[in-house]
């Protein structure tokens, strides 16, 4: 600890960690996985898994099963040569997620701890203190360090103590060319009560009454709810929804999200690989309106449709067979004619509503992109078309 950056070394006590099977099913059912990613709804799926971003929740569940006082529970172990600070007064400023192992999808049989420290604390001025911490999820018995974040707390209006302002922070800005992807995902007035089930149960994204005193207007979302959304997205859009493709994960939180709000996030491939994880850089904004989520950046292995690709007006189709071209070809992207009576309605945003006129149990569906799991009658179409794998920029 140096009296130039007071505070960073310091670590806290280490702080155990529990979590069940039916803690994981709520967070990918919070954070928005659907049935075509039913590896992460279904505790008997052959494939179930934990959605990686799950341990970024577990500082503020720790063991408890049981609803909390949010305040209580933050309080905080002292900072030697640091002000105290108000938790009812703080906003997440950053996250960033590194995943070096899967996680088992229950703690059962084993003690897990979260092991934090101090990075730096930085005096904003008027504006407020910045506090920016490591919390290594670790397994105590055997000290493998499961996953890494480092994140920092913004604690509104309690700046001006005299500790250093901080180094600038390290930026991935978007290639300047037309995104990759664009993804959308929509709340409702109800998604932060959901997603507050899994331990974060800070009053401001729940009653309207702290939001208003912070000059919000009223509840906002969690910031970390968004960032779950976003990483969900970009894990099944690039990703094929497999936990082991995402690598890294982060953003810097820019502007409150309101319930019922629509983010939309924009999604850049760099080409840069390493270690077969190609970066991802993205920018995730409320529909209409400011950017939500910013300097964003992610490390996936990405899924190219290994099944079979076919490529019509510039879609990218997923089949299970080895067929990889459908005949005849499409003319239009407006209202177009594939084989078997398919017809496909390209949106805005690369989606498509598909209707198979034979197929009276099929009637009319809407497929966001991504894999969908949905059978088509193996006699008439002699393969089962998995899904839209997304829309081939040239």
């Amino acid at each position: 600890m140096s009296n130039a950056n007071p505070g960073a070394g310091f670590e806290y006590p280490a702080v155990e960690v529990s979590w069940l099977k039916r803690d994981v099913l709520l967070f990918a059912t919070s954070i928005g996985c659907t049935v075509d990613e039913l590896q992460f709804l279904y505790e008997l799926h052959p494939k179930f898994a934990v959605f990686p971003t799950y341990p970024i929740l577990l500082p503020f569940k720790t063991t408890t099963q049981e609803v909390i006082d949010f305040y209580a529970s933050q309080a905080q172990t002292p900072i030697p040569g640091i002000p105290k600070m108000d938790a009812r007064r703080v906003l997440d400023g950053q996250r960033s997620m590194t995943f070096l192992k899967p996680l088992p999808p229950t703690s059962a049989g084993k003690k897990f701890e979260i092991r934090a420290k101090v990075l730096g604390v930085y005096d904003k001025g008027k504006a407020g203190t910045v506090i920016e911490t490591q919390q290594d999820l670790v397994d105590a018995g055997t000290g493998e360090v499961y996953t890494t974040a480092v994140g920092s707390g913004f604690y509104v209006g309690q700046g001006n103590w005299g500790g250093p302002k901080g180094p600038a922070t390290v930026n991935f800005p978007p290639p300047d060319r037309a995104p990759d992807a664009i993804l959308e995902h929509q709340t409702t007035a109800e998604s932060a009560h959901l997603y507050r089930l899994n331990g974060d149960y800070n009053p401001l994204h729940a009653t309207p009454e702290p939001g208003k005193a912070m000059g919000f207007g009223g509840a906002i979302m969690h910031g970390l709810s968004s960032w779950n959304f976003t990483a969900r997205d970009i894990l099944r859009r690039f990703g094929g929804s497999q936990p082991e493709n995402l690598r890294e994960f982060q953003a810097r939180f820019a502007s409150p999200v309101l319930p019922g709000n629509k983010l939309v996030t924009k999604a850049w491939r760099t080409g840069e690989v390493k270690g077969g994880f190609e970066e991802i850089r993205f920018v995730t904004q409320v529909e209409g309106g400011k950017v939500c989520l910013s300097n964003g950046r992610a490390l996936v292995r990405i899924v190219d449709g290994k099944a079979g690709i076919s490529q019509i007006d510039g879609l990218i189709f997923e089949w299970e067979d080895d067929t990889n071209i459908v005949k005849p070809p499409v003319t239009t992207s407006a209202n177009a004619t594939s084989v078997d009576d398919y017809k496909y309605n390209i949106h805005s945003l690369g989606c498509i509503d598909y209707q198979q006129e034979e197929m009276k149990n099929a009637s009319r569906v809407g497929v966001g992109v991504g894999l969908l799991k949905q059978e088509a009658n193996r006699d008439a179409m002699k393969k089962r078309w998995v899904g839209v794998l997304g829309v081939a920029l040239r």
